[in-house]
């Protein structure tokens, strides 16, 4: 009798443990699967991905479009491994829109091309279009370049930062359609420095292609906002305004974070460049290399006059750095490949790359101050201004710009 009751019991606890099992698992199987849904809810979709939202203003239109290599969409397949992508000017095409020509931006349709290189006019091998350089004869669409167009599309990514060009193309486009009388219509994306705003505001009088707009180094917008911005402060020539919408994204805030899933020009390879990129891009108006011409760009910087360090690389040509500084010599300098992520422009790589070049040595190049947008940051390092001190001269224009930048914006 014992042994009976012995055995039903254990069939009972075994009976307990599989029901228990099951629903264990059916719970963990539903938890998993509400996480996989959230995570597909909250995951950005770019203005070009919202395909519904613009298509119909693109149909029975002749189309021009600005692009480059980021200018793609995602596919959406089931099963993939790999993220694959569609280039926006082959999506568009297939879906019978009538697209007449291409504008390439700085680095070229395909981002390939060096830092402020001359890029020619070209056609595209696999549809056909030609493609029209706005970083060559000229930086602004003609006249005759948008006959017969009756809608721009503006579609490339951007990395937030004010002497990367691309905003400075976008105001040229945005200016031609509004001399032209053409819509233009802009494609969001995700801006990888969105979190914040510093660095010096551009003073108007150092104006140029690598600073059109008296805004700070790292200004916090979407280039979807920022076209808001043109056109809302009435940055085109003769206080024009230019015929915009703005295709917005979806699941965005400016604290989402986003690695880019293509390298926005060659010299940006990963997301820790795009990082630094605020912080270092100082270095292109020094003699100061910054890690062109190495597979670890705006990732390191020095120079052969540094003094000898356990640090050391060697630059050398390739391809968007055809002719890095110090190239072919050993520099001696800095590795910033395990660096926290940042949230502000770091000063000290600046101080520290001017106190270890020897009095003996040229620092400042002629871009620097295009480059800082002011003349008080070249003064303030030979004055030996401290990071603080320097960062404090910045407060009042930031606190101005965050005013107007905030009638822009269109994410949290």
């Amino acid at each position: 009798m014992i042994f009976l009751k012995l055995r039903k019991s254990t069939y009972l606890f075994l009976f307990l443990l599989m029901n228990f099992q099951l629903i264990s698992c059916a719970q963990n199987r539903k938890e998993k699967k509400e996480k996989r849904e959230e995570k597909i809810e909250n995951v950005i979709i770019t203005g070009a991905e919202s395909t519904d939202l613009y298509l119909n203003l693109l149909k029975g239109k002749n189309v021009a479009i600005v692009a480059n290599q980021t200018s793609v969409i995602e596919k959406k397949e089931k099963r993939k491994k790999k993220r694959e992508f569609v280039h926006i000017v082959d999506s568009l095409l297939s879906l019978k829109i009538n697209i007449k020509k291409v504008f390439a931006p700085e680095h070229g349709f395909r981002g390939k091309e060096d830092a402020a290189a001359y890029v020619a006019d070209d056609i595209d091998a696999k549809t056909g279009l030609p493609i029209l350089s706005l970083h060559g004869k000229s930086k602004k669409p003609s006249a005759k370049q948008l006959e017969n167009i009756n809608v721009v599309i503006f579609d490339i990514q951007d990395v937030g930062v004010r002497f990367y060009t691309y905003i400075s193309t976008l105001h040229f486009v945005m200016e031609a359609c509004a001399e032209n009388g053409v819509s233009l219509i802009v494609l969001d994306r995700p801006n990888p420095n969105g979190h914040y705003i510093d660095g010096p505001v551009l003073e108007p009088k150092h104006t140029s292609f690598v600073g059109k707009h008296s805004v700070p180094v790292v200004y916090g917008m979407t280039i979807g906002e920022y076209a808001q911005m043109i056109n809302g402060e009435k940055w085109l020539k003769n206080g024009m305004q230019c015929d915009l919408k703005v295709i917005p994204l979806k699941n965005y805030t400016h604290n989402s974070k986003y690695a880019l899933p293509i390298k926005p020009s060659p010299n940006l390879p990963n997301d820790k460049s795009i990082n630094l990129y605020p912080s270092l891009g100082f270095f292109e108006g020094t003699t100061i290399n910054a890690g062109r011409g190495t597979e670890f760009q705006f990732q390191r910087y020095g120079a052969p006059f540094f003094k000898k360090t356990n640090f050391s690389y060697t630059p050398k040509a390739n391809e968007g750095a055809k002719y890095p500084k110090h190239k072919n010599k050993l520099c001696y300098g800095v590795d910033l490949r395990k660096t926290k992520s940042l949230d502000k422009i770091d000063l000290s790589f600046l101080i520290d790359a001017y106190q270890k070049t020897p009095k003996t040595k040229k620092f400042f190049g002629s871009t620097f101050t295009i480059h800082a947008g002011t003349e008080k940051l070249q003064q303030q390092l030979e004055q030996g201004f401290s990071e603080e001190e320097i960062r404090a001269s910045w407060v009042d224009g930031l606190e101005e710009f965050k005013v107007v930048r905030e009638k822009y914006l269109i994410y949290e």
